[in-house]
């Protein structure tokens, strides 16, 4: 099974946890080969994701967005050896009213989502409440 944007019932789960407090999404993203456009044009998927990118990114900044961590998919060394990722980042957002004025601009949805559409073929976002504990595991 693939992933590519929200279930309605994950959407309202995170619509009913705080607003007011920062939070961090782990993004991993897996590309298509090609992109999937609607209307057929021609790009890979890396093109795509970039012109998401691209589109995405002055609402990102507006809603006090910024990318705290960026890492280079190697190897999946725990788990499934499928799961191999393309793009792997954490996107800080100030609130978590933040990222849903973010996903819910019209702008957004409009002009830069058909792009990440087009250009995944799988891919997993999980929330997170930032830690500030010490720096240990457990």
């Amino acid at each position: 099974m693939t992933y590519i944007d929200p279930e309605r019932s994950a959407f309202d789960t995170f619509k009913s946890l705080p607003r007011d407090e920062p939070v961090e999404m782990l993004n991993l993203i897996r590309l298509r080969d090609k992109a999937d456009y609607p209307d057929g044009r021609a790009a890979t998927g890396a093109e795509a994701y970039a012109e998401y990118g691209r589109r995405s990114a002055p609402i990102f900044q507006r809603v006090g967005g910024r990318i705290v961590w960026r890492g280079e998919p190697r190897l999946v060394l725990i788990g499934p050896a499928d799961e191999l990722w393309d793009i792997a980042f954490v996107a800080h957002y100030p609130a978590a009213a933040a990222f849903l004025e973010m996903v819910t601009d019209p702008l957004y949805q409009a002009d830069a989502v058909p792009h990440r559409r087009a250009a995944v073929s799988d891919s997993r976002l999980i929330r997170h409440a930032p830690s500030t504990g010490e720096n240990r595991f457990g």
